[in-house]
């Protein structure tokens, strides 16, 4: 794994000496992330840190180049798909940041069975409940969504089918359906607006997923190396050479070393 699965990255260990170095590792890992989803969390973590890296900070920075030294054959593997059904998955890590108390917004779409497009990035506000954080979650995925829709749209390929897109948060899969506002959610009425248009629209459908099979949860946090693993193979992260029945085969993928 990239990141303890425990670990939290606090700031009050000693200033690091040479803190030019520290982002420019940094900066060259977020390059990585654009084809490693499975880096977007703890890369996210370790730039937050870049105007004032501390020791503790310098130690996860080696941890995520010792994970992708030792795998340096992983890439984003895209594979043809019979269909080109947008589906989403989105999370939030309500009050995750030990320090300013923001959440964590994550989000991944598959076009088919591929993964394109993903995010993880701290909040610009304080969520006041775990409701708020995963709708404004839900809002920035459908967004992004509907930007895909609308591309593939002008490449004539008509999408047909509403998109998916699976919460593990009831409440907020309820209220992307319920007409009746509570006085609490009216900070975040705009999303809430902007994601029941499209449910009524027939563009979105907001369905629960259970926390076990929620693939944005590699975004969010540090996991259990099993978990990790097997949320990073659903992300189509795997490796350039698969052995299948006794032959080593290569596949198409894309990855930076």
């Amino acid at each position: 794994m990239p990141i303890d699965a425990n670990g939290k990255l606090p700031s009050d260990s000693p200033a690091i000496t040479n803190a030019t170095s520290y982002g420019s590792i940094a900066g060259a890992l977020q390059y990585l992330a654009i084809t490693r989803p499975d880096l977007a969390f703890t890369v996210q973590q370790a730039c937050v840190y870049m105007h004032d890296p501390r020791l503790q900070h310098l130690a996860q920075l080696k941890w995520i180049l010792r994970y992708v030294r030792g795998r340096t054959s992983h890439g984003l593997l895209l594979r043809a798909s019979p269909t080109l059904d947008v589906t989403a998955y989105s999370d939030a890590y309500w009050a995750g940041c030990p320090e300013t108390r923001r959440s964590t917004s994550e989000f991944c779409v598959f076009l088919g069975d591929a993964l394109v497009s993903w995010s993880s990035k701290r909040q610009p506000t304080v969520s006041r409940s775990s409701v708020e954080a995963e709708y404004r979650t839900m809002a920035n995925a459908a967004a992004e969504c509907i930007r895909l829709r609308q591309l593939l749209g002008k490449l004539h390929f008509t999408i047909l089918k509403a998109t998916v897109t699976f919460c593990d948060n009831v409440s907020a899969v309820y209220m992307s359906k319920n007409p009746v506002h509570h006085k609490r959610t009216k900070h975040i009425k705009l999303d809430i607006h902007f994601v029941r248009e499209r449910v009524q629209a027939g563009e979105l459908r907001i369905l629960h997923v259970s926390t076990g099979e929620q693939y944005a949860d590699i975004m969010t946090k540090g996991l259990t190396t099993k978990t990790f693993e097997a949320i990073r193979d659903s992300l189509c992260v795997m490796s350039m050479i698969l052995q299948t029945a006794g032959v080593i085969k290569c596949n198409l993928y894309l990855s930076f070393e």
